[in-house]
């Protein structure tokens, strides 16, 4: 589950689109979305973190900003489709 997780937020892809290996997309977001929810990600995060520390693994110098844009679609924002009339109201 943590590695199909992993892939997600790496690529960005939509929760569909996770690779057949990994198991039903459904139960990967159900996961995700629990984990989140409950602490448990965090929790895997701070451990990580605390082992990297521990080890000299982990670069206090090291600042990465992911100044990824992802533009949503027309729709998403109530526009509607390209070329289709919406909300117009008739006057007579």
């Amino acid at each position: 589950m943590l590695n199909a997780i992993l892939w997600i937020l790496r690529t960005g892809a939509p929760w569909r689109d996770v690779p057949e290996s990994y198991g039903p997309w459904q139960t990967v977001y159900d996961h995700f979305n629990n984990w989140r929810k409950d602490g448990t990600l965090s929790s895997i995060v701070w451990d990580l973190q605390l082992e990297l520390n521990s080890t000299g693994k982990l670069d206090h110098e090291l600042w990465c900003i992911d100044g990824t844009v992802v533009r949503a679609a027309r729709c998403a924002a109530g526009g509607g489709k390209k070329g289709t009339q919406t909300n117009q109201m008739i006057t007579h």
